[in-house]
């Protein structure tokens, strides 16, 4: 018997298999009660609507009403429930997390790992929530192994362009990341992040200093002890925030 605490939980996925897998799963998860399923995002949504569930664990890929379109619904909803995708592809990320999905699991899915995203649920409800109250993105999910990394933005130094990718260093560490620098331009917060170069992004707080190398060229100094050139459009930027 489930515990009263437990999260009420409605399972939406188009494979009967991955269902039956992910109840499965579910029972060896402390702290979650499947209370349905269903097999399309139409039936998912009338579902979520007579069951009032706290949790839906949601395929992405789906005909017709895909796991996007479900979510985008749910959320607009009087009172939504907590969603964490369940998928075999990590291309959707970006998306998922701008509807304010708790967790991204990717399929084959353990109980370990999805305990962990239960838990995110547990605390959210529970006034814990683990995302910053600044505007702007505030963490990145890459693909990892079997999963997807949670990488906080506030632990991101530089961000590089790499042809259709990124690459974020955060450390001695580096991700590769589907998505292009001007896309997170847009999306990350301006007091923290700034752009100096068409290829590259720099956490304000990670420059320690500009250096005019001559002819016109500035380079931005890093606690790392590296340097980034300055491209000529974003020079009037960075003096700026110097006060210059």
């Amino acid at each position: 018997m489930a515990d009263h605490a437990s999260l009420r939980t409605l399972i939406v996925d188009d494979e009967p298999l991955a269902v039956q897998r992910l109840q499965m799963v579910c029972a060896a998860v402390g702290g979650i009660e499947v209370v349905g399923t269903a097999l399309d995002g139409a039936a998912g949504l009338r579902e979520a609507g007579r069951l009032s569930p706290d949790l839906v664990l949601l395929d992405m890929t789906m005909p017709e009403a895909d796991g996007l379109t479900v979510a985008r619904a749910l959320a607009g909803g009087d009172n939504p429930p907590a969603v964490i995708f369940v998928t075999a592809h990590d291309s959707f990320a970006v998306e998922a997390f701008d509807l304010d999905a708790v967790d991204y699991v990717l399929k084959p899915v353990n109980a370990e790992r999805l305990g962990r995203a239960v838990a995110r649920v547990a605390a959210r409800r529970q006034g814990g929530s683990d995302k910053p109250a600044e505007p702007g993105l505030t963490e990145f999910w890459v693909p990892y192994r079997s999963e997807l990394l949670r990488i906080a933005a506030a632990d991101v130094d530089r961000i590089a362009a790499e042809r259709d990718y990124v690459r974020l260093h955060v450390g001695e560490r580096s991700y590769l990341l589907l998505q292009t620098v001007t896309g997170l331009e847009e999306r990350l917060d301006p007091r923290q992040f700034i752009r100096l170069h068409r290829s590259t992004i720099v956490r304000r707080d990670r420059i320690t200093g500009l250096r005019h190398d001559g002819l016109g060229v500035w380079s931005a100094e890093l606690a790392d002890g590296s340097a980034v050139r300055i491209g000529r459009t974003y020079l009037a930027k960075a003096k700026a925030m110097a006060g210059r």
